[in-house]
This record gives structure tokens, sequence and C-alpha cells, in this order.
């Protein structure tokens, strides 16, 4: 029976795992994750520290236990040190104890995911200054909230992670101030989109300080956090949130000297192999092909990881599946703002070398004689010429957000601007005037394009 090895017990890793126990061949499983938890909701550990979610447990799809019942060997607390690729051999090392071991693959799958980003700030060990990408991460900071009652908290980033942090923070009745070394949060976003968040932040009360840089932080006499240093001054902190995104968990992967590509993330094909025989990759570790620029990217999305873990899962069980790229389509929201994007923003699709044409324009997400309308904006880009949607962005009040699936769809299937302002979408006053604000957005476009 062919044997599979898995790094990684999380969304591509066990995603893969499963496909392949459902597969056309028979394989053997064996799963290596160094932590507590497989199949876990990373995306959903602000929503636990908000108290949205009330317990952690919920945010596993799937035990180790529920796991082993379908026939997957899974190794909890155990990690892969390193990669034999000659000798189709891992090197393990069980945490508790520090026993090593080798383990033997016909195929092997690396979903190692991402590391968070943490430069080396002076204190930065000090006590109370989180990263948040783990259960264990979400369980720590609301036992900090509960037993310490901090006031004032600092979010060092303006990224989603960041703003997802926001609100949970707020939610726990926090004063939060966000630190951001860029002039604009989510920098995935275009510089106007981007000033119409840090105006919904401000109107929350959020404590937004842009262009600033983290020089390092204070710490008192018991060790923990008091301060977050910074060129401006020092900014009170009793409690600091680390947001400055992720990195590519590729370690392992390089020195088995499997080929890392360009963004930064694991080299792989479309249908998840890497250039070495029997060796694939899946999730945050690996790059994408990009549908729109044509260019390898890293984006680290659980939307991703799945959809390539099932592709390595049907592969390396005797189908022959692929993964079709990526457009970056991604909603978050903090308080009351929404955002979504999709495709390429005006800026990165100047940069990919495409002739832009882009126009704004402000919306609102239901008829305007219906209550509780929320005003939102939206914006389209196109290639001029062939007038192809290229991308979009929204930002705004309740239930903006989920407008950009629409124009999501559009981009994957290159649209026009003007095919997509002709759209059958579904109209009634409560959810949307008789012209959605994204029609609009696109007709404009299209008449710019003309």
């Amino acid at each position: 029976m062919t044997r599979v090895v898995v790094i990684g017990g999380d969304a591509a890793g066990m995603s893969a795992a499963a496909q392949a126990s459902r597969g056309a061949e028979p394989v053997e499983l064996v799963v290596f994750e160094k932590g507590r938890f497989t199949s876990f909701a990373a995306c959903g550990l602000p929503y636990f520290v908000g108290g949205l979610v009330h317990d952690s447990a919920k945010l596993v799809a799937r035990t180790p236990e529920q796991h082993r019942a379908n026939g997957i060997d899974v190794r909890i607390g155990e990690e892969v040190m390193s990669i034999d690729i000659e000798r189709r051999e891992v090197d393990v090392r069980v945490l508790e104890g520090g026993r090593t071991y080798r383990e033997p693959f016909d195929h092997l799958v690396i979903a190692t995911g991402a590391s968070p980003i943490r430069p080396p700030f002076e204190n930065i060990d000090a006590h109370g200054i989180f990263g948040i990408q783990t259960i264990p991460d979400a369980v720590m900071i609301d036992e900090v909230i509960r037993a310490r009652s901090p006031r004032r908290a600092v979010v060092v980033g303006g990224g989603y992670i960041g703003l997802e942090m926001v609100e949970a923070l707020q939610l726990r009745g926090l004063d939060v101030t966000v630190v951001e070394k860029l002039d604009q949060p989510m920098s995935t976003l275009d510089a106007d989109m981007g000033a119409r968040v840090a105006e919904g932040l401000r109107a929350l009360g959020v404590d937004l300080r842009l262009a600033t840089g983290v020089e390092g932080f204070e710490r008192g006499a018991d060790g923990w956090v008091r301060a977050v240093a910074t060129a401006a001054g020092e900014l009170p902190a009793d409690l600091v949130v680390m947001g400055l995104g992720v990195r590519p968990n590729t370690r392992l992967a390089a020195e088995a000297d499997i080929r890392i590509g360009p963004s930064g993330g694991i080299a792989v094909d479309a249908r998840m192999a890497t250039a070495v025989d029997g060796v694939w990759a899946a999730g945050d570790c690996v790059e994408s092909f990009h549908r729109v620029s044509q260019r390898p990217v890293s984006i680290a999305l659980g939307t991703h990881a799945n959809k390539q873990g099932r592709v390595v899962g049907l592969n390396v069980s005797g189908s022959q599946a692929r993964f079709p790229g990526v457009i970056g389509t991604a909603v978050t929201k903090v308080g009351t703002v929404e955002i979504g994007r999709t495709g390429l923003t005006e800026r990165e699709a100047a940069s990919a070398g495409f002739d832009v044409v882009a126009d704004t324009i402000e919306g609102t997400s239901r008829a305007h004689y219906y209550p509780d309308g929320a005003a939102l904006s939206v914006k389209v880009v196109a290639e001029r010429g062939t007038g192809r949607l290229l991308g979009a962005q929204i930002v705004g009040g309740a239930d903006a957000a989920k407008r950009i699936d629409a124009l999501a769809v559009a981009v994957w299937n290159e649209m026009s601007a003007d095919e997509f302002g002709q759209l059958d979408l579904g109209y009634a006053p409560p959810f949307s005037p008789v012209w959605d604000a994204t029609l609009i957005a696109a007709r404009r476009t299209g008449e710019r394009l003309r």
C-alpha cells in the first residue's frame, strides 16, 4: 500500500489526508502535527477572543480522534525536523520527552503553513505581547483579559488580522490603538479605499496611528508590557497584539533542496506537485498562480489551503486533479465597517503592465426609502481597450462586503465591465437599490473606457 506522510495537521494537510482516505486507490496515511489541534478554524480566533464564540472547542472541525476513526494515523505533539529526499524519510521529534525517530514515505505532503512576522523589537518577549495564530494563542489572550482586566490595547499592524483583533478587543471593553507603519490601513486596498477604512476605524473610536513605525516595547518591573515605543513617542499599553502578517513556512522544504519560488512560497505546479518526484505541497507555505497578473503570489487564506489540500489528496490516491489558481478574493469586518476585495488593485494592475481605467462610486446597501440601509463605496478596475475587469474593492456598512463575490466571479471569468453592468442580479428593496452599487460602478467604468 502506498504510504503518504503529511507534515501539518490543519487546513491543507488534513484536507489532503481526508481526501486521500476516500480516494480511488487505498493509501496508508500518517500526519504529523506539532500542536495539539487538527483542522481548526484559525479565521475564527478573533471571534473567540471577542466573546462571539464562547467555547474554543467549537473552532475545531475534526479532532485527532475523529480523523483516526477515519483511518488516518494522526500523531499530535510530534514535529518533523528534516526531510531526507534520497532515503524517502522524515526525521521526527516527539516534543514531550524529546525522542526522535525516522518515518518512511512514498509520497510526502508539505503543509507547514505560514509563520507570523515578528521583528526583533526590543523587549518583544515581555509578558502581554501576543500573536494570534493558534487556539492556545487565543485562549491565552482571553485568560489575560479575564485575569488582569487591561484597559488599553495596542494592535501593531493594520491588515486583516490586526483589524479583526481591533473588533475583538473593543468587544471586550478595551480602548484600542492601531499602529501602522504605512500611510493607510489595509495595504491590500488602493489608497483611496484604504482612506475609507481609516475613516471608518476612527468613527469606531480607534486611535489610528498611520505612518508610524514601532521601535520597541517598554516593560514594567513585573515583566509586563507597559508601552509601545514609536518614533512619535510612547503609547501606553496593558496588552499588545502583533498583527504584521505571515510568511510561508518553507524551512523544511528549503533545507531539502525543494525549490522555493520568487514569491517566497514553495514552488508547485497546477497539480500541487513540487519539482521533486512524490513530494507535494499545499496551503500557506506554497506560492499560487494569480489568474489575472499571471504571476506567482503567496496569499495565506484558508479557502485556498482547503482547495489545494483536496487537489493533493486526489492526486496521491490515483486521480488527476488541478488547482486553477487564485485571484485574491478576501473579506473582513471591524465593527460596522465591512471590507472586500478581489483581483488586482489599481496599483497592482499598473505594476503588472495593464493599461488601467478605474472608477469609484458611492452607493447604499438598500433602496433609499427602506430603513437601515448602509453607505458603501465600490471601486472597479478594468483594462483599457478590452474592458476586461481586473479587480474590485468594496468598503461600507452592513451587507457591503459579500457583494464582492459577484465581482469575483466576473474577474475569474474575464468578463468586461459592460457585461457585468448588464448582469441580472437579484433585486428587492431590503437587499439593494434597483441599480446595485456594483452594477453602477461597472457601468461607470465601462463609460470611461469608451
